[in-house]
């Protein structure tokens, strides 16, 4: 990946090490990276958000400085990791930030710990459909490992992710996120790194698409201010996902960013920090309520998750267009 603009410093937690960059000062993001990627994917936008925030941006277990053990890479994992972090830290509580799979994990940190998330932002995030790129769906076929030991040889490596960033420079919607895929690819040099990224995948999608979901459990944002950005062009997770957040969960607030692709903050950096900054400013943070969460798992959602599939897509027309 990039080289970092920002000190990277170390924990040991469970015996494994991992990275994170912690700057600013203020109330607490916690800035989840996707699949393949690390904390640099945020690089555009930490300063910025550091202003007002102090940001926390780890390497989450499998990726980037971080250790890459055999070990639990379930979302539900991720979330318990992610909780250890912040608890060695000393922080009690955050708004959680996630991008694509690491929007995953931040729905299921919320889900699984809502006294410690004031609230939620997605980014262009798993979980909220079904469909996704093919290029993911493949990690999960028996031969992913091999092949991509061979594609990353030095040579082909090289001209592989050199192709990549060629087609990213043109000036087309199609080819806009493949500067970052170039990067993804060239992480996958690491036999680790490819380990752990096919097991990441295999625990949330088949050969179907993306099996784990917040369908049935989107009722739960009731109790927690959240917020949905997605850009306008992505190709990896289409932006109808984000139609069907809003069908999920009524009051959340939807960010649809044009001329921009699977990676929003890095596309369009200053208006991703207005919308975040706008959204913590203009919301309270959630206050846990043992309570009002029994209240709403006994009552269950108002409608049934399989309403999602009937969702239409976002139109040039509505806001955020």
């Amino acid at each position: 990946m990039p080289p970092s603009r920002h000190h990277v410093q170390h924990l040991t937690v469970h015996g494994h090490q991992r990275a994170f960059v912690k700057v600013g000062e203020g109330p607490v993001l916690l800035l989840l990276h996707g699949l393949g990627c690390d904390h640099t994917t945020w690089s555009p936008v930490i300063d910025r958000l550091a202003e007002h925030y102090t940001v926390i941006a780890p390497d989450l277990l499998g990726h980037g400085l971080s250790d890459k053990p055999r070990a639990d890479y379930s979302v539900g994992g991720y979330a318990n990791g992610v909780r250890d972090l912040l608890t060695v830290l000393g922080i009690d509580k955050v708004t959680v930030v996630g991008h694509s799979f690491g929007g995953g994990v931040a729905m299921q940190f919320a889900y699984q710990f809502p006294e410690r998330t004031e609230r939620m932002i997605l980014v262009a995030s798993g979980g909220l459909g079904p469909e996704v790129t093919p290029a993911i769906r493949a990690i999960t076929t028996p031969g992913f490992h091999h092949a991509m030991g061979l594609l990353t040889l030095p040579g082909v490596r090289h001209v592989g992710a050199a192709g990549l960033r060629g087609l990213a420079a043109l000036p087309t919607a199609a080819t806009r996120d493949l500067a970052e895929v170039a990067d993804i690819y060239d992480s996958f040099k690491d036999p680790r790194a490819r380990a752990a990224i096919r097991h990441v995948v295999r625990a949330v999608v088949d050969w179907k698409g993306q099996i784990v979901t917040m369908a049935d459990r989107a009722y739960l944002t009731e109790a927690m201010p959240m917020c949905v950005v997605w850009g306008r062009d992505d190709h990896v997770i289409p932006v109808r996902h984000a139609r069907n957040a809003a069908a999920l969960a009524p009051k959340a607030r939807i960010e649809v960013i044009s001329r921009s692709g699977h990676f929003p903050h890095k596309d369009h950096p200053e208006r991703f920090v207005e919308v975040v900054h706008d959204f913590v400013r203009t919301t309270s943070p959630a206050t846990y309520s043992r309570a009002r969460w029994r209240r709403l798992l006994k009552n269950g959602p108002a409608s049934p998750a399989g309403a999602v599939a009937q969702v239409v897509p976002l139109t040039a027309a509505e806001p955020g267009a």
